[in-house]
């Protein structure tokens, strides 16, 4: 695949590394909070002397001597008996990450495509969604949902820094984020080397595939094919069958460049009358619900804070908040058809309530400990902040 350089390149980015930039950055990275890496350093201790870190870090990022640390490897939840890989960075490495990516960004995001969502400013998933319904009011009514095999593990560094040397200049900018690529991975105490991919779980990778899935958007704009895109989640919408398939041909044709791969068992050509999954939602002609394998992950999550041996106390009525209010607010939009879910979660909720304070499962109980009691408990109803939010 042919990259395109620019003009006009930015060459001096070495040069806007300043205190004020390494103290904005740790500010951004302490608000996501996250894990310590493998030094087992956390936030809270690395800022215990964050001037003289910071100062320290900043000299090495301008002088070309800073080398990253080996990621953390750690493997999290994904659908039932699967896992998906993590890498978590040290601190000190997040914030480098950080300061790059605040480098480079404002250089990237004017060119973006108007219909990528996933990790930038004022965007987000409901946006995406709302776009697709513009495309499916036009007619564009065939949808190919595009699955990319292990896309965040299988970027070609080659890709990526051809992509960001394209627009940049500056040498000591371009070698700090190839040794965030080659940094390695420890996992069970033994280090292996990282010879592709962008680790899901750095700072900078997000914006990393952004970079790389652009030249994807362009590439079916210049197909006059319509498209919605949230990170490596994206779904092209035609008018005919004819025309969906031959979309999926030349994607297909366009990733093989780009040394990356379609999962042949998810990617699939649907229809809206049919509906399809995108962005944790079942999308249909006339209703849009939380899919199936979100609400497992949701009930998931609520079994393991309500297990019916443990007490039932106000750290368990604090935890449930967190996930409704997390999921109602996802989940709630103008375009959304939950009110029924939300009713049937709220009832399941209650009677996971019940079980906790009485140790089992009886219909008599609805009666000793009534829904109203369980307000004055603090519990929050997902209908409630559904009918309260739509109203906004």
């Amino acid at each position: 695949m042919e990259i395109i350089h620019d003009k006009q390149k930015v060459y001096s980015l070495t040069g806007r590394i300043t205190e004020e930039l390494m103290l904005k950055a740790f500010k951004a990275v302490k608000k996501n909070r996250g894990a310590a890496g493998i030094d087992k350093v956390s936030i809270s201790m690395y800022e215990s002397n964050l001037k003289a870190n910071l100062i320290s870090l900043m000299k090495e990022m301008k002088r070309g001597t800073y080398q990253p640390t080996p990621l953390r490897r750690v493997y999290i939840p994904k659908g039932k008996k699967k896992t998906r890989p993590l890498g978590i960075p040290v601190v000190k490495c997040r914030i480098a990450q950080e300061v790059i990516r605040r480098l480079i960004n404002p250089i990237f995001e004017s060119r973006f495509h108007e219909n990528s969502f996933g990790f930038r400013n004022g965007r987000n998933c409901h946006q995406a969604v709302e776009r697709l319904f513009e495309h499916a009011k036009q007619g564009y009514r065939y949808v190919v949902d595009v699955d990319i095999k292990g896309f965040f593990d299988n970027i070609p560094h080659d890709l990526i820094m051809e992509s960001i040397s394209a627009k940049v200049s500056d040498g000591n900018i371009l070698r700090i984020i190839h040794k965030f690529l080659t940094s390695g991975v420890m996992e069970d105490g033994v280090i292996s080397e990282t010879v592709k991919g962008t680790p899901q779980g750095g700072v900078i990778s997000p914006i990393l595939s952004n970079i790389v899935l652009n030249h994807l958007d362009w590439f079916l704009t210049r197909q006059n094919l319509k498209f919605v895109r949230y990170a490596d989640d994206f779904v092209i919408l035609c008018k005919t069958k004819s025309e969906a398939d031959r979309a999926l041909e030349i994607t297909r044709t366009f990733l093989k460049e780009m040394e990356l791969e379609d999962n042949p068992e998810k990617t699939k050509i649907s229809h809206f009358s049919k509906g399809f999954d995108f962005l944790g939602f079942t999308i249909k002609h006339k209703s849009v619900q939380m899919r199936k394998k979100s609400k497992e992950k949701f009930k998931d999550t609520i079994k393991n804070i309500t297990i019916r041996s443990h007490n039932l106390d106000q750290e368990v009525i604090e935890k449930l908040n967190r996930v409704i209010r997390g999921t109602v607010n996802y989940f709630c939009a103008k375009f959304t058809t939950m009110k029924f879910t939300f009713r049937k979660a709220d009832e399941w909720i209650r009677r996971r309530i019940r079980c906790m304070k009485y140790k089992r499962i009886k219909i008599q109980d609805n009666n000793r400990l009534k829904n109203t009691h369980i307000r004055k408990m603090g519990l929050l109803s997902c209908f409630d902040l559904y009918r309260a939010r739509l109203q906004c």
